[in-house]
């Protein structure tokens, strides 16, 4: 726990290493004006954010995994999709669909609609691409959730609603807590949405002082500060939740919308249209125009390369990530250990650090070494990067298991090896999937921390994105976000959905 706990300070003791000897200038821009404003205008954006997302995503995963919803496992498919989708491709699409002479504009005739812009456009785009932290962990607690306690309510008489208010949504706290700490960590340190939708936070401040290396570690310290109360404050909240495990007692109950079964679908289908479909469907838009206005395309795309870059290391990261948290989440779900609580502190608050910060950590320890721009560095950036996603997932995963199972089988002889490979793992695999899953749709839309890590010539989707947006080459940047989010879909069917 120790070395899990200093693998994750890294980022954080370099930070404090660089304020340490800026001396004097670095509180000096601290406190200043410049800096706290932007950190007035990220809490604001954390907490909506955060409250719209949870909100989203508990709906969504009720409907989708407890109800009787027309084509729910479509939805529920579909549902997850949007976690994919590089925030500033998300951003740049609802800009340009909602702008007058836009898509929908252009297409509806709609001139109406409100521009994307400031702290309620970046609501929007950060609810739309990441309410799937939320929808995750509960869905998956959903399915596994013992129905006896449900049937002892209906049968005194209660609704559905107030079975699912006063039995199901505390019996899924712990998930909830964990999948909005990682919306408001991801809140927290995107830039991408922010930077399009103009909306001025900690990051953007952070990139405006790039140049300027006093004020960017000092700004970057106060975010990396506002990341562990987060938190630290998750953590507290999270010691009062006790929920009831009973996984594999008895098929989940489903439950009878009524006359809501359509209503509810269009809900349903409405939250997909717009985290998905419209931003998918404007990068459709650009390949089409592009193509038929005859605008040029890049020669240095090698599409079947670099979509095997981008499947393979985020396989790799997703494993070794899923691997690095999990004795971690054991110990803090089943023994109450006190290390390893601080350590899932690091853990998590470092999710909220931005890319570009734990890059630079990186690279100054491993510049001039024979580790600098290796696989074994990007591979541990991700790691650091994501490890908070895992550990959310996995503690919820354990939370979910059965101790009397565990019981049961050491007193049939088993020794605890046995116990885990043969009871509790197979018990959390659906838990440990979706952290995995959660990973590998992280890794395969990280920029900043590629661009700095990769190794010469190693290209991924979202790279090579990049470079084609740089070069204004809008139809090679639509055809291979379309890529990136079909993968996408296809790994989240094999590594996540399928076992649910």
């Amino acid at each position: 726990m120790v070395a899990t706990a200093a693998l994750f300070a890294i980022p954080f003791g370099y930070l404090g290493v660089r304020a340490i000897g800026n001396g004097g200038a670095g509180w000096e821009a601290t406190v200043d004006d410049a800096s706290i404003e932007p950190l007035w205008r990220s809490i604001q954006l954390v907490v909506l954010t955060t409250v719209v997302a949870t909100t989203v995503g508990v709906g969504m995963a009720w409907l989708t995994a407890r109800t009787n919803l027309p084509g729910r496992r479509l939805l529920g498919v579909l549902a997850v999709l949007p976690l994919v989708i590089p925030s500033y491709v998300a951003a740049y699409a609802y800009v340009s669909a909602f702008a007058r002479g836009g898509l929908l504009d252009e297409a509806l005739g709609v001139s109406w609609l409100p521009a994307v812009r400031g702290l309620p456009g970046a609501v929007f785009v950060l609810t739309a691409v990441s309410y799937p932290y939320v929808y995750l962990p509960v869905a998956a607690r959903l399915r596994t959730l013992p129905p006896s306690l449900e049937e002892s309510a209906r049968m005194l008489g209660r609704s559905s609603w107030q079975t699912f208010r006063s039995v199901v949504l505390p019996q899924c706290a712990a998930p909830i807590a964990a999948g909005s700490l990682l919306v408001a960590l991801y809140t927290l340190s995107d830039f991408g949405a922010v930077q399009y939708v103009r909306y001025d936070t900690l990051t953007r401040r952070i990139f405006a002082a790039r140049l300027d290396p006093v004020t960017s570690v000092a700004v970057s310290l106060l975010l990396g500060v506002l990341a562990l109360a987060i938190a630290g404050g998750e953590h507290l909240a999270r010691r009062r939740f006790r929920p009831v495990s009973g996984v594999g007692m008895k098929a989940s109950i489903t439950h009878r919308l009524g006359s809501l079964r359509w209503p509810a679908f269009g809900a349903t289908a409405g939250v997909i249209g717009l985290a998905l479909i419209t931003p998918v469907g404007v990068v459709t838009w650009w390949v089409i125009r592009g193509q038929r206005s005859g605008v040029r395309r890049s020669r240095a795309v090698d599409l079947p390369q670099e979509t095997w870059s981008t499947a393979w290391i985020g396989v790799v990261s997703a494993v070794a990530t899923v691997a690095v948290v999990l004795p971690v989440a054991w110990l803090v779900m089943r023994r109450q250990h006190r290390v390893a609580a601080a350590a899932g502190t690091l853990v998590m608050a470092t999710f909220g650090l931005p890319g570009v910060v734990i890059a630079l950590s990186l690279v100054g320890i491993t510049v001039g070494t024979s580790w600098y721009k290796g696989f074994t560095v990007l591979v541990l950036a991700y790691v650091l990067h994501f490890g908070g996603q895992a550990l959310g997932a996995a503690q919820s995963a354990i939370g979910s298991v059965s101790v009397r199972y565990d019981e049961a089988a050491r007193l049939l002889g088993a020794n605890r090896w046995r116990r885990l490979w043969r009871i509790d793992l197979r018990l959390m695999a659906p838990g440990l999937a979706a952290a995995g899953g959660l990973v590998l749709l992280s890794v395969m839309k990280e920029l900043p921390a590629t661009l700095m890590l990769r190794p010469i010539e190693f290209n991924t989707l979202a790279t090579r994105i990049n470079a084609t947006v740089e070069d204004a080459l809008f139809i090679d940047a639509g055809g291979l976000s379309l890529v990136l989010v079909a993968l996408s879909g296809v790994l989240t069917w094999a590594l996540v959905l399928r076992r649910h």
